[in-house]
């Protein structure tokens, strides 16, 4: 049987990284993984992990790809030695915490080249020969953020949110090429994420007012707690990816923890909006000064992947 071409961005840690590894060491030898780097300097842990992981001759390879330069993506497109990829995993993003009005322009503009440019680069480059063929898979790494929003998530959260306007146009018009997009909906995920934030794992506060600096402190107890709590290993993110990629009929969205799901819910189901801002603020800001917060009370996301 003919082997999967997969393609995957951001492979350096976190979810390409393990996503790389089960897929080029899945059992029934049905993937041949290519995994993509900004900085090819970086794929030491790649090819350890796979060794431990037993991954055969074959199954995985390494290209340089940075999804900011579109010179970059052709390069890796054409590099694919068998000349087709029939899965497209657009994991590469970036993070930045903090209040909106600290953030320099250059830190806005990275994170939306990234998250969103980037993505669209990719798919501008895939996409043709998957709607050519007839048949082709992209999954696309997505995250509650992109459902709703988080205090001092904004830019990050803006750039999930177009994510969703993005897959679910293509999903419409997709349709009739045999072609499957996916968003893989994340919560908080034990990564390196945090600490590759624009701005350092802490936030950007530069002249933010008092008020916000208080704001920003509860916030970051809360994301400890919730970390704390429901926060997700890799591994377990990973198998979400596996069954989009491997189900018969995949669906738009796909979900790696459901704990976030009634908040998104409220969302969706009050229009004007109020009754969702309210309960992220009480939940953010106001449940752990109460002492009212239980494991099984609603959280918004820690750390957006």
């Amino acid at each position: 049987m003919e082997r999967k071409v997969v393609l995957i961005t951001g492979c350096s840690s976190g979810i390409g990284l393990h996503l790389a590894w089960r897929l080029a060491a899945d059992p029934s030898g049905s993937f041949k993984v290519y995994a993509t780097l900004r900085d090819l300097r970086a794929q030491g842990p790649l090819w350890e992990g796979a060794r431990v992981r037993g991954c055969p001759p074959g199954s995985l390879e390494t290209l340089q790809l940075d999804v900011t330069d579109p010179s970059s993506v052709a390069s890796a497109r054409d590099q694919v030695s068998e000349g087709r990829v029939d899965v497209l995993v657009c994991n590469a993003g970036r993070g930045l915490l903090g209040p909106l009005e600290a953030h320099e322009m250059e830190a806005v503009g990275s994170v939306l080249d990234v998250n969103v440019v980037g993505t669209v680069r990719m798919l501008q480059a895939f996409l043709p020969d998957m709607k050519r063929r007839g048949t082709g898979r992209v999954l696309v790494t997505g995250s509650v953020g992109g459902l709703m929003g988080l205090p001092f998530n904004a830019v990050y959260c803006a750039s999930k949110f177009a994510l969703e306007g993005l897959c679910e146009s293509l999903a419409v018009l997709l349709l009739p090429f045999g072609v499957h997009i996916s968003l893989i909906e994340c919560g908080p995920v034990r990564t390196a994420f945090q600490e590759k934030l624009e701005g350092g794992p802490g936030g950007v506060l530069g002249s933010a007012d008092l008020d916000t600096r208080a704001l920003f402190s509860r916030y970051q107890r809360h994301c400890e707690r919730v970390f704390r709590e429901v926060a997700q290993d890799p591994e377990d993110v990973v198998e979400v990816f596996v069954q989009a990629l491997c189900a018969p009929r995949p669906v738009l969205r796909y979900f790696s923890t459901e704990h976030f799901l009634p908040l998104a819910g409220l969302r969706f189901s009050d229009p004007g909006g109020s009754q969702y801002v309210e309960a992220m603020h009480h939940a953010v800001f106001t449940e752990l000064e109460e002492g009212e917060a239980q494991s099984g009370s609603f959280h918004p996301e820690a750390s957006p992947q």
